[in-house]
């Protein structure tokens, strides 16, 4: 029996096995004529792990102020009833990218029941050295959702005008070093790295040190996309930023391994996360449920054809050297079929489309038409029991590494995906392993106290749906299609979706980091 199938016995059963978990109102809150918000006849799901049980829920304001049996004498200024239907805390995207001040509504995040965002990955952050005045204007935008801001490592760099120096001075590295203590004291909730990317692979052991024992300093999270994710430089990529946990809690983006196969090395790769956690480290990761990744098309060139090298430059002297290495570079990456582009003019072609449409070789085309900052695309290069097998590892989160604009389906799919194809069609979570996996356990992992969980006295960040009508619309041809079947989305207590159309006030906040 499919777990659709199932689904209608999933909530019997719930109820006969979970009655023992309800209580009456207290007697503080039977004094009140009328509620903000009663969620009604719901499965609760509380984000913790545990079995869902079947409950009400009052929110007063913006927080939840009781969960458990509410009799039908007990009214409130928004009732929703939930029957049939799990409720369940909003889920929290542990690597996003987006602008809250030029697209606040995140109608792609919404739209899959996602109510946190963490922004500032890969090592960009887009404060520029005003943190305080950017946090300013976020809070005077309001986003729809809540963000949780991290500090970019490259965008330190950046500020002291360093971008390819491998030794960074000591005056420069004083500077740095402030400037992420200064964004840490007023809410950053840690650090990330983007070591495959300029600037960041440019930074050497002793500047990441430095920084780490900051980012440990306010118990914060560094967070890495890696220095390479290709299967045979793996290893040591995870051993050069989890070693950072000698000084700070560290979590490692997007995990995948380039062109590796098999459940066997999914397991090979998390004893690596296990081996470091051996040591008193406290180390996660988080996953996207896409076998293509997405990142400008810098990443097949070699790392002397690209700043701080002039290409022009190395197009002339060493041409031939680049046409063989971007020929076995895309050879090892499944071929130019697995290379979709997702900028103009080449958006929605592989680079084998290219190919014929240019009539000449591919390489030539990377060389001469686009360059190493000409385009970005996604990247057919991982396999799936690979992935399947990360997702469900106990130290791995759900992300979508998406944003609104992005030519990638992760961004407007990745959490309904994880309900609709690996919850609801294919079995390998239940339902309150994956909604842990998108709410309680990133709570956790990345600090965000009172949220995350359905529980009294958190903030209320509600997604209430049907986990079988759940229906991702985004793909490769059309990746900007919503999600359908989050029917009510609540940020901070009020209504983001209402019956699956979206509610215009924006009511999410900046987080700072307690």
């Amino acid at each position: 029996m499919k777990f659709k199938e199932k689904w209608p016995l999933f909530f019997a059963c719930a109820a006969l096995s979970s009655c023992a978990t309800r209580s009456p109102l207290p007697e503080n809150l039977r004094e009140l004529y009328k509620f903000d918000v009663i969620i009604r006849n719901g499965l609760v799901v509380d984000g913790s792990g545990k079995p869902g049980y079947p409950a009400s829920v009052i929110i007063q304001s913006d927080t939840i102020a009781f969960i458990g049996e509410v009799d039908s004498t007990s009214t409130a200024t928004l009732e929703i009833d939930a029957n049939g239907k799990v409720v369940a805390p909003g889920f929290i995207d542990a690597h996003a990218h987006g602008d809250p001040i030029k697209t606040p509504q995140f109608y792609n995040f919404l739209a899959q029941g996602v109510t946190t965002i963490c922004l500032g990955q890969d090592g960009s952050s887009d404060s520029k050295g005003e943190f305080g005045a950017w946090q300013a204007s976020v809070d005077s935008v309001r986003p729809a959702l809540n963000i949780a801001p991290f500090t970019g490592h490259g965008s330190l760099r950046v500020e002291i005008e360093a971008p390819f120096e491998e030794e960074i001075s000591e005056a420069d590295m004083a500077v740095m070093a402030e400037e992420l203590d200064h964004q840490l004291r007023l809410g950053s909730f840690g650090l990330t790295m983007g070591l495959e990317y300029v600037p960041g692979r440019y930074s050497g052991e002793k500047e990441l040190q430095a920084l780490a024992k900051i980012v440990g300093s306010y118990q914060g999270v560094l967070m890495a996309h890696i220095r390479n994710e290709d299967n045979d430089k793996l290893e040591a990529s995870l051993d050069e930023f989890l070693g950072l946990g000698q000084w700070a809690q560290v979590h490692v983006s997007h995990l995948k391994s380039v062109y590796g196969e098999g459940t066997k090395r999914a397991v090979e790769i998390t004893s690596i996360l296990a081996k470091y956690e051996s040591l008193g480290y406290r180390v996660s990761a988080d996953v996207y449920p896409y076998m293509a990744s997405f990142t400008g098309i810098g990443i097949v060139f070699p790392d002397w054809a690209i700043p701080p090298a002039n290409f022009n430059l190395v197009k002339k002297a060493r041409r031939g050297e680049l046409e063989e290495f971007l020929r076995n570079k895309i050879a090892q990456r499944n071929g130019p079929a697995a290379t979709l582009f997702g900028t103009a003019p080449y958006a929605g072609k592989t680079l084998a489309d290219l190919e014929k449409e240019l009539g000449k070789p591919f390489e030539d085309i990377l060389i001469d038409d686009i360059g190493p900052r000409g385009a970005s695309a996604a990247y057919f290069v991982m396999d799936d029991s690979l992935q399947v097998a990360l997702m469900k590892s106990d130290y791995v989160v759900v992300s979508s590494d998406g944003s609104p604009g992005m030519r990638h389906p992760r961004g407007y799919g990745s959490f309904g995906k994880m309900i609709e194809a690996y919850t609801v069609q294919s079995n390998y979570f239940t339902i309150e392993q994956v909604i842990h996996k998108m709410s309680g356990q990133t709570a956790e992992i990345i600090g965000l106290k009172g949220r995350g969980l359905l529980k009294v006295g958190y903030k209320a960040d509600v997604a209430i749906f049907d986990p079988a009508k759940i229906k991702v619309k985004a793909d490769f041809q059309h990746p900007h299609h919503l999600t359908e079947g989050f029917d009510f989305v609540l940020v901070n207590g009020k209504l983001a979706r209402s019956n699956g159309e979206f509610v215009e006030s924006r009511n999410g906040k900046l987080l700072r980091r307690e």
